[in-house]
């Protein structure tokens, strides 16, 4: 009979009290919140790093399709544009899944850190792009820009194009 009682006893001994089990509860919960808001903000960078890389590649792609225009259609106002819309995907116009909505800006400009002579033969040409991380009924909205510039010469590539 004396020992069925310690047994008892030892069994008594091991099982947890409320407080211990509110503590562990509490420190799960806070893990938890943790993993989840490691997510989000991963989820986040990746999100803005896409949206970095497309305005970069937006950018490029103009600064390509001036370098290969004439003199004459570079200081042409009508064959540059000053503004244009681009968007981060851009098949998804059709059914509003378009994702970010970039908007830019085209400045034409001579340079003048140049010499008086390379002056009037040299422009250059800056592309700016504005977007913002703003969804539908979101209240903390952030301008977000990307510049790029180029130089384009009188007597430069695009005359080996068009002759």
């Amino acid at each position: 009979m004396k020992s069925n009682r310690r047994q008892r006893n030892c069994g008594a001994n091991l099982a947890y009290t409320l407080a211990e089990v509110l503590i562990s509860m509490f420190i799960v919960a806070l893990m938890l919140t943790s993993l989840y808001a490691g997510f989000s903000s991963g989820f986040s960078l990746v999100k803005l790093a896409r949206e970095n890389l497309r305005a970069t590649q937006i950018m490029v792609q103009k600064t390509e399709a001036v370098r290969i225009l004439k003199w004459s259609q570079v200081t042409n106002a009508s064959y540059l544009p000053t503004t244009f819309v681009d968007y981060y995907n851009p098949s998804g116009t059709n059914n509003n899944t378009y994702g970010a909505y970039y908007v830019g800006a085209v400045s034409l400009s001579t340079p003048t850190n140049l010499p008086a002579d390379y002056q009037s033969k040299m422009r250059a040409i800056t592309f700016t792009l504005f977007w913002t991380n703003a969804m539908s009924g979101s209240t903390n909205v952030i301008v977000r820009s990307r510049s790029m510039q180029t130089y384009v010469a009188r007597y430069g590539m695009q005359d080996y194009i068009y002759k």
